[in-house]
């Protein structure tokens, strides 16, 4: 063990989650006169907001995340442990792990969000949501297995819900996933299956309030909706999801009931607070947003406890209009650095001022040479927004050899339009589907 994690008199900082707020509080860490753990259940940081390019089949996983032991290899006061963290005891500045327990001085909390189903758990078998690399795996699946059993479906009804992919949420996956289905179904597998014609998929995008996109302003929204609208997506808004069941989604339209036969259905409308905002709660008496979100104070710690922080997606912090900051990765990144800079100072006896995010604009993508950018100073959508997109997301790309590999990725599917991670894995059985005589001029393949 180096050196400097041998002194128990350093003030020791242990971070749970190294997601973009742990992570870049660690690093921020490097040269301070203190003692860092950092614990997460994986031992990789991912890359969330290009985990859809994994869902569907751009990118390998392996291309948008990093070890955190690599990461943090030079960080010679810092030591990375996988684990959970069960329960935290505040007053003897103590964390209960699954077989052993760790003292801390300063805790920084940063575990993040879920998918939220809205009271209805039950869909999140047959409607997965993107949070993990798992749920990119298996979403990247289901969207390509439903291609090759509607290539062997003869019965037209049945291939028709095989090819319908139902996105829930206009918010930027939403969109993203939605964008992206449009290009495999009518671009990418266009000349590959023989039995059946991809650009037959239908792709359907439903937002519960009146416009997708809804935290961009209005005129962006609206151009968003009708570059989705060009690539083939049909975009539904003020529709509700009420049940899934059976392969089918039933919506509500105002007043108007339907049912949608489709064997795809992706989650993209909701997170909750990951389990530490419960477990926060019990042990500080932390207060909770509605979705589970720990309210924490203008420094970003947790109230009556100025040495535990929560920062990132788990944390509910107000801005100057009274909103809570979004859950996306530059939230995360200034707060896991001011948390940092804000230990610093106080092992020097000085104070810092209350956090204050410096929004420099949001980005989504929507398709080849198409992205919408909201900045506050410029608002842009179309290939010069798409650029833009592209070059700041390798950017934030943590390792070098991330970005290289991104970088030649982006540019060789840009030139041949082809996914070269189209890969099925997982349960990879195709379902059992009836042989029948067909209704129309295709020839099922014999099964």
């Amino acid at each position: 063990m180096p050196e400097e994690l041998t002194n128990q008199s350093a003030h020791h900082v242990v971070i749970i989650g190294g997601g973009f707020g742990g992570l870049y509080a660690a690093k921020s860490l490097k040269n301070a006169p203190v003692k860092v753990t950092l614990i997460d259940k994986r031992n990789f940081h991912l890359f969330q907001p290009l985990l859809y390019q994994v869902a569907t089949g751009t990118l390998s996983p392996a291309d948008i995340s990093a070890p955190l032991r690599g990461i943090l290899s030079n960080n010679k006061n810092t030591q990375v442990a996988m684990g959970e963290v069960l329960d935290i005891d505040p007053e003897q500045q103590k964390l209960i792990l699954q077989n052993e327990e760790l003292n801390y001085d300063t805790l920084i909390v940063a575990t993040g969000v879920s998918h939220h189903y809205f009271g209805n758990e039950q869909w999140a078998d047959v409607a997965p949501g993107l949070k993990t690399v798992e749920d990119a795996l298996e979403m990247r699946r289901r969207i390509f297995m439903a291609f090759e059993a509607a290539e062997k479906e003869s019965n037209p009804e049945k291939r028709r819900a095989w090819l319908t992919f139902v996105v829930v949420g206009g918010g930027p996956t939403g969109v993203e996933l939605a964008g992206a289905l449009a290009e495999i179904a009518y671009s990418t597998l266009k000349n590959d299956f023989r039995n059946i014609d991809t650009t037959e998929a239908q792709i359907l995008l439903l937002e519960g309030i009146d416009r997708i996109l809804p935290p961009y302003p209005p005129e962006l929204s609206a151009k968003t909706e009708a570059s989705l609208v060009d690539l083939g997506v049909t975009v539904r808004t003020k529709t509700l999801v009420t049940n899934i069941e059976n392969d089918v989604v039933t919506i509500r339209q105002g007043e108007q009931i339907e049912e949608i036969p489709a064997k795809t259905i992706l989650w993209a409308a909701g997170v909750k607070a990951s389990r530490m905002g419960q477990v926060l709660a019990k042990s500080t008496g932390a207060e909770l947003d509605r979705t589970g979100r720990v309210v924490v104070q203008p420094d970003l710690s947790v109230a009556g406890h100025p040495n535990i922080f929560v920062i990132g997606d788990l944390a509910n912090l107000a801005d100057k209009d009274g909103k809570p900051l979004p859950g996306v990765a530059p939230v995360a990144i200034q707060e896991g650095k001011y948390v940092a800079n804000l230990i610093k100072s106080r092992l020097t006896a000085k104070s810092l001022p209350a956090f204050c995010y410096q929004d420099y604009g949001s980005l989504a993508v929507i398709g080849r040479n198409a992205a919408v950018i909201n900045l506050p100073f410029l608002r842009l959508t179309g290939f010069i927004a798409w650029l833009i997109w592209l070059f700041v997301h390798i950017y934030y790309l943590i390792e070098f050899d991330n970005k290289v590999v991104v970088f030649i990725q982006w540019g060789w599917n840009y030139l041949t339009r082809k996914r070269g991670a189209r890969l099925i894995t997982g349960k990879t059985s195709l379902p059992l589907v009836a042989v029948e005589e067909a209704s129309n001029s295709r020839t099922p393949l014999e099964v």
